[in-house]
């Protein structure tokens, strides 16, 4: 298992990681077993935001003696109320949930404590600058949280915590099907089919995201990876193929700030194949050349970051290259730190000797020598 940090938490969590929501398929037996199972592979971040009192004590009960190994996004203002969940900002339910979870999963603190499933703008707004803000201001002071995260489906609001200066990671839904996707606080249009007619390559919105937690160093971790398994079947992938896990888990990863794509865990079967990624070849990882010769897509000429340009005979990461290329053309001014990390590359654009065997690889027609000259005439 490779591990990353989060921004600048300086907490490292693996690059796969154990979404929580479908435990509450399973006892409490099955639930440790898989638990179990993920922190033998390496596994060690954990997402719960399931208010259920159930599965809350079933993973306490998984992780009792073994609290330390993992780290866990715990959520404020997802509740229990009436038998079913309830998300809230009602701050006396918000403080009995969060109260519940730290008694049932048997800790004395959060490593992540998230502010949940914030997709609205205004919400945001009214969030960071009223008394729920202040409650997780208030938990992380006296280290009953560690670090102050918020989750969300828009890239609007992900782009305004990014900003605030007081969020210190995201949880973002990422997958090539959203990218393409502009800002809506409506979730369910993400999994319409007919929402992605018109729409084409990744959306500035999102690539300007991607930059800005990049420079703010500010750690994203990945919700609705497989788009809730849609982009499995052709029938309902909006690209009208089918990708599989270890490409979905691939295109999340190499999305700039990302530290790890948290998969929702059924089997012990679904574990295995989602950590089937760290030993898996180049080519169970392409997912450009599925995307490339579906009957829909929309990346032409669009660099992706994939890596099927590689190798190159001069030892250039093109796709590194490329990916810092496109975070300094959203400033009016290059930004130093991108300068320096492209200065410091054991060989970038200027090493470019135009023999454009990258480009016969390259799924989506990128014209690369191109693009090497346009970095060096960026960062040069």
């Amino acid at each position: 298992m490779r591990y990353r940090e989060i921004g600048k938490t300086g907490l490292r969590v693996s690059e796969i990681g154990f979404g929580a929501e479908w435990l509450e398929r399973h006892t409490k037996e099955e639930a440790k077993e898989m638990i179990d199972r993920a922190g033998e592979y390496g596994i060690n971040i954990l997402d719960c935001w399931m208010s259920n009192p159930e599965v809350r004590s079933n993973i306490g009960y998984a992780i009792k003696g073994n609290r330390e190994h993992w780290i866990i996004q715990g959520h404020l203002g997802s509740t229990w109320q009436n038998g079913q969940y309830t998300r809230t900002r009602e701050l006396e339910k918000v403080k009995v949930a969060f109260n519940d979870l730290l008694e049932r999963l048997g800790t004395t603190y959060i490593d992540l404590g998230m502010i949940h499933y914030v997709d609205s703008p205004e919400e945001f707004e009214s969030i960071i600058r009223g008394d729920f803000y202040e409650y997780a201001s208030t938990l992380k002071k006296d280290g009953v949280i560690r670090h102050i995260g918020l989750g969300t489906h828009n890239p609007a609001v992900a782009k305004k915590a990014a900003e605030s200066g007081k969020i210190e990671m995201i949880l973002f839904s990422i997958n090539p099907a959203f990218d393409m996707l502009p800002a809506n606080d409506n979730l369910d249009s993400y999994f319409a089919k007919e929402t992605y007619g018109d729409v084409g390559g990744i959306n500035p919105e999102r690539s300007e995201l991607y930059r800005i937690c990049e420079e703010n160093n500010i750690g994203i971790t990945v919700m609705k990876g497989f788009a809730g398994g849609r982009l499995f079947d052709a029938k309902t992938s909006p690209f009208d193929t089918p990708l599989t896990p270890v490409q979905c888990i691939h295109y999340a990863l190499t999305r700039p700030a990302v530290s790890s794509i948290l998969v929702g865990f059924d089997s012990i079967k679904h574990i295995e194949e989602a950590v089937h990624y760290e030993d898996a070849t180049e080519e169970e990882k392409d997912y450009a050349s599925v995307l490339a010769n579906a009957p829909k897509h929309a990346y032409s000429g669009e660099c992706t970051y994939c890596g099927h340009c590689a190798p190159c005979p001069k030892g250039i990461d093109i796709a590194m290259v490329n990916k810092l290329s496109d975070l300094a053309k959203m400033h009016d001014e290059v930004p130093s730190s991108l300068k320096d990390h492209y200065s410091v590359m054991k060989a970038n654009g200027s090493d470019c000797i135009s023999c454009r065997q990258c480009e016969s690889r390259c799924p989506f027609g990128v014209k690369v020598a191109e693009k090497m000259k346009e970095a060096e005439r960026i960062f040069g």
